[in-house]
């Protein structure tokens, strides 16, 4: 059974490509645009678990970038039974004062890719009448957060696409879930290596190996969502009742523990 994992060489993706393998034993196609990390990592996870593993080194923002690596896997002749459609960016920053080259990025990224990826490899699940397909969301999709606009926003069309689709693919057997953490310990962030640690020492941030273990029981339980983390489920109805300046306020607070 093949895994194919995006942004696979770091964060966690890498946790994800782990887990797959020791717990699950999945064959990998592992994805990044981060040549030598991705390629150590298949070295790595190879060696450690006797699994199969293919490196594609690729960037996910272009426009044919779902295609190419829909074509790559058929050339090889490698079935995706599992996708795990994890790669994306951060940012924190007025949408005024952001880089139209940075917008189209997270605008692609997250929205284009993320869409046709499900809709190449969910076509070929179909078919076959089984399947997997993992998209990360974000717990910022519930909620609107002045300062990261784009983010949330992409984010939130990652939930509420992942939930129809769920609807359209359950008659054949595929299951979709979206997944949509608060924050986890990783570098996506900027923060400093101390504010990591009180983060993850307070429970605002989550281990990225606690997030990934639950994800994927859910995954493969086909269910259509899932926030891990209980102080996330009491803190998005509380957010949501704030008003927009309050919540730029912490916005504007916590990007100035950025590295």
């Amino acid at each position: 059974m093949y895994a194919l994992v995006t942004g696979a060489s770091s964060g966690i993706g890498l946790k994800y490509a782990t887990e797959l393998a020791s717990t699950y034993h999945c064959d990998l196609v592992l994805v990044s645009n981060q040549e030598k990390e991705l390629q150590e990592t298949t070295a790595d996870l190879q060696s450690r678990f006797g699994i199969k593993t293919v490196a594609v080194y690729k960037d996910l923002s272009t426009e044919t970038a779902a295609e190419e690596l829909y074509n790559f896997c058929a050339e090889k002749g490698i079935e995706i039974d599992i996708l795990i459609n994890n790669a994306g960016v951060f940012f924190f920053n007025e949408l005024t004062k952001t880089e139209e080259r940075r917008v189209n990025l997270m605008l692609h990224l997250h929205i284009r890719t993320v869409t046709n990826m499900c809709r190449l490899f969910g076509n070929d699940m179909k078919k076959r009448g089984r399947g997997y397909i993992l998209n990360m969301s974000s717990m910022s999709a519930w909620m609107s957060m002045p300062g990261i606009s784009t983010y949330n926003a992409t984010k939130a069309y990652i939930l509420n696409f992942s939930r129809s689709l769920w609807y359209e693919m359950k008659p054949f057997g595929v299951g979709v879930t979206a997944i949509c953490p608060g924050a986890v310990d990783t570098g996506l962030y900027g923060l400093s290596p101390y504010w990591r640690k009180v983060a993850v020492a307070i429970n605002v941030s989550m281990r990225p190996e606690k997030l990934v273990k639950i994800a994927l029981k859910k995954m493969f339980k086909k269910k259509k969502q899932s926030m891990p983390g209980a102080i996330n489920y009491l803190f998005v109805p509380f957010i949501k009742h704030l008003p927009d300046w309050a919540v730029f306020m912490v916005m504007k607070k916590i990007s100035c523990f950025q590295k």
